[in-house]
């Protein structure tokens, strides 16, 4: 019956158990590693594998006052922290988070944390204790040899003791016989026994003398064993000293990488310092420091605007990148016309602004965010080929791009194809990233019962050039494929009146997919769309509507 109980209990607690692989931050060198976690009896403890789960765990957390949080950016990371104590963990699905979420949350409602011993944390035989047995087995066989001599000492002091015993026997039974022969009692004084008081003395002095011999090698023996405690102590005691002073050196080191900006290596990569959201921080500053000299820059802007002139006209047709760039922008221009449902499932809404709508969709490529976007934007006062004609434009790129340190021509390959040379500011922590790309801008033939009177294109798409290769020196090479088509509305005037700004708008649908080359946390870069995006459209289109205000209306 007992056996059936205890088969009863076990299936009990194994019914109880809930136990996965998560991904543990563990620190700035390893960064994430897999661990086999285990929810069990209201404590959370990991090990580094189920296979060793046998040799105790590597760290245990009481559930009864901890603290489960989700992170804010990263959709499949939780963090359970227990006072200063803190497990940063992260599931490979949003499915299997939310799963470990409610199991710990509902261990802590169900089991009533905080009455009684049974719930407080259990002690495992983790790796440390593990370290401390086979220590002490192998510090104790050090002192095999003075135990076995204290043993031997031990039983020389029972041996003398017995030759002492039979010593005082034979001189208690020779004062017995002479106590009856002084009384007259003894019959027979033939009988009376012979001792060798010399012989007895001398032994009675040896046996004593080796008694007290062996009590003082047992005191020395005992004497050096605490002697040599006390050395290993001290020298726990400085190992302990040391280790701290270390970890300290560490700390500080790790510091001075969050002070000091170090290059790219360290602070861009699976294992980069910073965590996601101070990351994230760091590139949120960087671009609003960049909004901070754009504003400056157009205070400080007077004179005439640049006049405007068109680049040299050259055939694209007969140019080498011809059959690529057609090919790209049929294909970009028929994705554009698509509806959102037309597209396919995926698409989600992620910023609204008046007539502005913004969806995606979450794609990664190698580990690389490379969120394919669409927008919808409807504006007033200028037209379809304004729109496309200042985005095309090279001479008024770093009026609006307010991200770039460089730009560059490399190829005038007709009045409307362009291949640019571009470096993009650094962010830190991120790297500093170029990109080489063509640009072409073109009217697009009417669909009919479809598409307005005027509708324009431009599309711009990474390319090579040998002369720039990439990633060659500082920079990492971005790739990207982006269309802005451009949809004139015209809402005529009443009465004969001639044709204003304010009878005029703007249909425009832009689709991107940025690869950023490099690594960054996907989190982030989520994080960094859904705020530059709508700031993009609203500030290039602002931008527009000032440069046209004054000048005729370019159809």
């Amino acid at each position: 019956m007992a056996d059936d109980n205890s088969s009863e209990d076990s299936d009990v607690e194994n019914q109880n158990e809930f136990a996965g692989v998560l991904s543990k931050w563990t620190n700035y060198i390893h960064g994430w590693q897999d661990r086999y976690i285990v929810l069990k009896n209201g404590t959370l403890s990991y090990y580094k594998s189920e296979q060793e789960r046998g040799y105790g765990c590597r760290g245990a957390l009481s559930l009864a006052k901890a603290i489960i949080k989700p992170h804010e950016f990263d959709e499949c990371r939780f963090d359970v922290s227990v006072n200063d104590c803190v497990w940063y963990l992260r599931a490979d699905s949003i499915d299997s988070k939310q799963s470990w979420v409610e199991a710990l949350e509902s261990y802590k409602v169900e089991s009533g944390y905080g009455t009684g011993s049974e719930n407080s944390l259990k002690r495992h035989g983790s790796t440390v204790s593990l370290q401390s047995n086979t220590y002490s087995t192998a510090s104790g066989s050090s002192f095999k040899r003075s135990s076995r001599n204290i043993r031997e000492k031990l039983a020389e002091i029972e041996t003398f003791k017995d030759i002492l015993c039979r010593q005082i026997d034979s001189l208690q039974k020779y004062f017995d016989y002479c106590v009856e022969d002084a009384n007259h009692k003894l019959p027979d004084k033939d009988n009376l026994p012979v001792v060798d008081f010399k012989g007895e003395a001398i032994t009675f002095k040896s046996t004593t003398a080796a008694v007290i011999d062996t009590l003082t090698h047992c005191a020395e023996l005992v004497t050096q064993r605490e002697e040599s405690w006390h050395k290993r102590l001290d020298k726990e005691v400085d190992r302990r000293k040391k280790a701290e002073a270390l970890s300290h050196s560490y700390f500080m080191q790790i510091q001075k990488i969050r002070t000091v900006h170090p290059g790219p290596d360290l602070e861009e990569g699976p294992h980069s310092v910073l965590a996601d959201d101070e990351f994230y921080d760091a590139v949120e500053s960087g671009l609003d420091k960049m909004e901070e000299e754009q504003e400056l820059r157009e205070r400080l802007k007077n004179g005439p605007a640049i006049p405007e002139s068109p680049p040299p006209v050259s055939p694209a047709i007969h140019h080498r990148l011809w059959p690529e760039i057609d090919r790209t922008v049929t294909e970009q221009v028929a994705m554009a016309r698509m509806g959102i449902g037309e597209c396919g499932s995926g698409w989600q809404l992620f910023a609204e602004d008046g007539e502005m709508k913004m969806y995606r969709r979450e794609e990664e490529v190698d580990g690389l965010v490379v969120d394919p976007l669409k927008a919808v934007h409807v504006v007033k006062g200028i037209t379809g080929h304004e729109v496309c004609h200042y985005f095309f434009n090279p001479q008024y790129r770093h009026d609006w791009e307010t991200s770039l340190e460089n730009m560059s021509v490399i190829e005038n390959i007709s009045e409307d194809t362009v291949t640019f040379m571009q470096v993009y500011k650094r962010i830190w922590p991120a790297s500093q990233r170029d990109i080489v790309f063509w640009s072409h801008m073109r009217k697009l033939p009417n669909e009919k019962d479809r598409d307005g009177p005027d509708i324009w294109t431009v599309v711009n798409n990474s390319t090579e050039y040998p002369e720039y290769p990439a990633n060659n020196g500082k920079c990492v090479r971005m790739s990207l494929k982006v269309c802005l088509m451009c949809q004139t509305r015209v809402n005529p005037p009443k009465d004969g009146a001639p044709l204003s700004r304010s009878d005029v708008s703007c249909k425009i649908t832009y689709c991107s997919v940025v690869n950023p080359g490099g690594w960054a946390p996907p989190s982030v870069l989520r994080a960094v769309y859904k705020r530059e995006y709508p700031k993009f459209l609203k500030r290039f289109t602002a931008y527009v509507i000032n440069q046209t205000k004054n000048k005729p209306i370019m159809f």
